[in-house]
C-alpha cells in the first residue's frame, strides 16, 4: 500500500524530498536529469524538442527528443512514447501552450512511481525537468531549504564546489599573507620615521 492509498498516512511519516534532485527516467532511457520540485506547478514537465505525433496501429504516440544534462547538447537521447493526452498547460509567465502528456516511472534513490509528464521545450530554463505537486502529493515532503535528499548529487559539481572552496581559502590566505606584509611595513616605516625625524 502506498502513501496515496492510505488516507490515514501521516505527512510526518512521509521522507522529505530536496527542492531539487537528481531523477531516473528508466521506461525513456534517460538515466539522470536535475529537477526542480516545484509544488507551485501542477503537472510535471520535461524538456522535449522535436515532438512529433504519430499512430501506430490505431494508438498515439509521440516521439521526441532530449537533452538531459543542463548545459550539453552533446547527448541526445530519442524517445517514443505512449501519448496519454494534450492539455493546455499555463507557464509561470503566463503564457498558455498546449502540451503532449504522456506517462511514466520516475525514480529517485528509493522509489519509483508512475506520473505524468508535459513535454515542452525548456532550453532557457534553469532545469531540465519540473516535478509538479501532483508528483509529490502524499508521497513526500519538500524541504525548500535542501538539495537531494532523494538522490546522489553530481559529481562533478562536488568536484568544482571542493576546488572553489580550495581557491576561496587560498585567496583569504593570500589577503591574509598581504594584510601582515602592509602592517610589517607600516612600523617598519614608523620606525625608521621616529629614528630620522
Amino acid at each position: 500500500m502506498t502513501a496515496e492509498d492510505s488516507p490515514e498516512h501521516s505527512p510526518a511519516d512521509l521522507p522529505l524530498i530536496g527542492w531539487r534532485e537528481r531523477l531516473v527516467l528508466p521506461e525513456l532511457g534517460v538515466t539522470s536529469v536535475k529537477a526542480k520540485v516545484d509544488t507551485g506547478a501542477r503537472s510535471s514537465a520535461l524538456h522535449a524538442f522535436d515532438i512529433e505525433c504519430f499512430e501506430r496501429e490505431g494508438i498515439a504516440f509521440v516521439r521526441f527528443r532530449v537533452h538531459p544534462a543542463q548545459r550539453n547538447k552533446k547527448k541526445t537521447i530519442t524517445v517514443e512514447a505512449k501519448l496519454l493526452d494534450t492539455r493546455p498547460v499555463r507557464s509561470s509567465s503566463g503564457e498558455s501552450e498546449t502540451r503532449p502528456v504522456i506517462q511514466t516511472i520516475v525514480a529517485t534513490d528509493t522509489q519509483q512511481w508512475p506520473i505524468e509528464l508535459t513535454l515542452t521545450n525548456r532550453e532557457v530554463m534553469g532545469f531540465r525537468m519540473l516535478l509538479g505537486r501532483q508528483a509529490v502529493r502524499s508521497r513526500f515532503l519538500v524541504d525548500a531549504s535542501r538539495s537531494y535528499l532523494q538522490s546522489s548529487p553530481p559529481k562533478h559539481k562536488l568536484k568544482s564546489s571542493a576546488k572553489g572552496a580550495a581557491q576561496r581559502t587560498a585567496q583569504r590566505t593570500g589577503k591574509r599573507a598581504t594584510k601582515e606584509t602592509a602592517k610589517v611595513r607600516r612600523k617598519n616605516l614608523l620606525k625608521a620615521t621616529k629614528k630620522n625625524p
